[in-house]
């Protein structure tokens, strides 16, 4: 897609990613950078992009501690903070449906953020983590595994998104990808068929959906926002719906609906275009013969459809 939010990465790749393409030295995706992901134990490189905080390497635990690395993530111009209310399911020695942060901890990093105008998404995959956070007043929850009816009408109430990243789940059980280890497909098993309740319930409550891959999007990766569209189909979405959760939706997520989501007068020229109607096929949109961004081509397939094969024919004798 044209617009990408990342959500935790090392040395603020995501923060001079974004810069470059907006001085137009790169024609890429919009990038909405998170900086480091905020979590017990933070990655050891933000230490060397932060080494004034080298009292934070033996754990960012307090309220106190929170709101430093909070601070730190939005001095390098962050346009969200990620904060992990639950563990991760990616890694092999954690519990996803464990509780990291308590709701006034979570707090403190939701208010600590809202001072300079930034929303917080939540990591989460247990349900007390995600009311945590919720409550808290997170914009977004990450995963939601194991939510319950209680979690998903408190999202609806307070008007918390909702991005599953269902296909990253789906990869903890297939061999290769982001995620090829034995004791995570066998979580992955577990996992799955939860979120894909999560998610139909989601759905049937009106929580706002939006697609989310949660992947380093490598030559090795699985996943794509157009595998997330086509499984948000198969969960019971209808196509136009699965389509405005990468779209329209999203956009809302990332408080830029007025910008782009839609191909109108007045908008960014931010386009995908593919061969076949996502509203008929869904699939059709993970072979993009066209990216738009910002009105400069970035890549450009044309040659490749059908219809273009057929018009450059020659004619026969």
């Amino acid at each position: 897609m044209t617009t990408v939010r990342s959500s935790g990465v090392a040395h603020y790749f995501d923060v001079g990613f974004r810069d470059l393409v907006r001085k137009g030295g790169l024609a890429g995706p919009d990038m909405l950078a998170s900086g480091y992901h905020v979590r017990p134990r933070v990655a050891e490189e933000a230490f060397v992009s932060h080494p004034g905080l080298f009292e934070l390497m033996s754990g960012v635990d307090t309220v106190d501690e929170l709101r430093i690395m909070v601070r730190a993530n939005l001095d390098r111009g962050v346009d969200w903070i990620k904060v992990l209310a639950t563990e991760r399911a990616g890694t092999a020695d954690t519990d996803p449906r464990k509780q990291v942060y308590s709701e006034a901890e979570l707090r403190a990093v939701v208010d600590e953020a809202a001072a300079r105008g930034i929303p917080v998404q939540a990591h989460a995959h247990g349900e007390e983590g995600a009311l945590a956070a919720v409550r808290a007043g997170v914009r977004s929850i990450e995963h939601g595994t194991y939510l319950s009816d209680e979690a998903l009408r408190l999202m609806k109430e307070k008007g918390a998104y909702f991005v599953p990243t269902y296909t990253i789940v789906e990869d903890l059980t297939q061999p290769g990808g982001d995620f090829d280890v034995p004791a995570l497909t066998l979580r992955g098993r577990h996992m799955l068929p939860r979120l894909g309740r999560a998610v139909r319930r989601a759905h049937e409550l009106g929580v706002k959906l939006v697609t989310g891959a949660d992947t380093s999007y490598g030559p090795n990766s699985l996943t794509r926002i157009a595998a997330e569209v086509a499984a948000f189909v198969e969960l019971g979405l209808s196509p136009a719906e699965a389509l405005r959760a990468a779209t329209l939706t999203a956009a809302e997520l990332l408080g830029r609906e007025n910008a782009i989501g839609v191909l109108e007068p007045g908008f960014e020229a931010d386009l995908v275009a593919v061969e076949g109607n996502p509203l008929v096929d869904p699939r059709a949109l993970q072979d993009p013969l066209l990216v738009v961004s910002n009105g400069r081509v970035a890549v450009d397939r044309l040659d490749f459809a059908k219809e273009g094969r057929e018009k450059t024919k020659a004619p026969s004798q």
